[in-house]
């Protein structure tokens, strides 16, 4: 049996990924806008697989929290033109 060494398979991996690339990309540019999004979506959901399971039952516990918080008067309402303000501020 025939064996190649690491370096000559790993060109060759390359080389099948990148004409695999290739093709999905110029089928993706052949896609409706809506189709875009939701193939977008449906990768980063995929890459984002490691992500703590429970971070969407963590956030809604915490957005709950955080509007009883108001509610009760504990918690001041701020406008999204002042969170964003301050959101371009802290990066720059």
């Amino acid at each position: 049996m025939l064996t190649l060494g690491p370096d000559v398979e790993s060109v060759i991996i390359r080389i099948a990924m990148s004409a695999l690339f290739d093709q999905v990309q110029k089928q993706a540019q052949m896609l409706t806008t809506e189709e875009k999004a939701a193939l977008v979506h449906l990768l980063i959901k995929e890459l984002d697989s490691s992500a703590d399971a429970d971070v969407e039952q963590l956030w809604i516990e915490e957005s709950r929290r955080r509007y009883d918080a108001y509610l009760k008067g504990e918690l001041e309402a701020v406008s999204g033109d002042e969170v964003m303000a301050r959101a371009k501020n802290r990066l720059t």
